[in-house]
């Protein structure tokens, strides 16, 4: 019985030994992989894409229960696309699901999820979460920054995506392949953008600062016209805006 007993512990201190170090206010994220292997008439269709293949998150080590599972609902493979695994495998689209962690310290998760596929023409999709590990919610810009504030950061926004807009338009002009009325109607398409208030809810967080989110929504055809739409400020031009009581509080105290 000692000796058994002495097996144990010997086993428990290996498991925590190689188990993953949490820092304060992180969760655990672990990589589990999945390949969709498509047969029948779809696959015999679409031959070059019997398979997908399908990274996904596991989160865990977070106390609160009530908090771990309002998590896992916001990253279940379901909800980042509004498409299951199930229905994946039944369609031929799909080629690559994975994502990315951009941060996951100080009560702060913030991922990145990405989907290629190909239809009548390669496409590539973005979903972005960043997640208050406190409540299990999505970080909203009514929480993180100072309500009265929106309208001026949204303005600061804006001033960098005109900035881009204008250089895009410049590329447009100088386009020798497409005719006036063409080129009319792609400025046109650059001079209706605008970052309002609204858009203030897609960001991502780092330690240095904060990244606002913008998708322009171009058609395809005229998608390598779209602004890059990524909008960095630090923390110190965003101290004026940051609620100090929000989860972005810590980082301009």
């Amino acid at each position: 019985m000692r000796k058994l007993i002495l097996c144990l512990l010997l086993v428990a201190g290996l498991v925590c030994a190689h188990a993953p170090a949490l820092a304060a206010g992180s969760a655990l994220v672990q990589r589990r992989q999945v390949v969709i292997v498509r047969r029948g008439a779809l696959a015999r269709q679409f031959p070059e894409r019997r398979r997908a293949v399908v990274n996904y998150p596991v989160v865990s080590g977070i106390a609160d229960r009530n908090v771990l599972t309002k998590v896992r609902a916001l990253l279940d493979i379901k909800n980042v696309f509004e498409t299951s695994l199930a229905e994946y495998r039944e369609d031929a689209w799909l080629t690559e699901f994975d994502y990315k962690v951009n941060y996951n310290r100080n009560d702060i998760l913030d991922i990145t999820f990405r989907q290629e596929g190909v239809g009548a023409y390669p496409d590539t999709h973005y979903k972005h979460f960043a997640i208050d590990l406190k409540t299990g919610e999505v970080i909203k810009a009514a929480d993180a920054f100072e309500p009265d504030a929106l309208q001026r950061l949204a303005a600061l926004a804006n001033e960098k995506l005109r900035a881009e807009v204008a250089a895009r338009t410049a590329v447009v002009e100088q386009d020798k392949e497409t005719d006036a009325e063409g080129k009319a109607s792609l400025k046109e398409s650059l001079q209706q953008l605008t970052f309002g208030v609204e858009h203030l809810e897609e960001f991502e967080v780092s330690d240095r600062g904060v990244t606002f989110l913008y998708d322009a929504g171009f058609p395809h055809v005229i998608q390598a016209l779209e602004p890059d739409g990524r909008y960095f400020f630090s923390y110190g031009q965003l101290k004026p805006f940051i609620r100090r009581g929000g989860p972005l509080g810590l980082f301009v105290k």
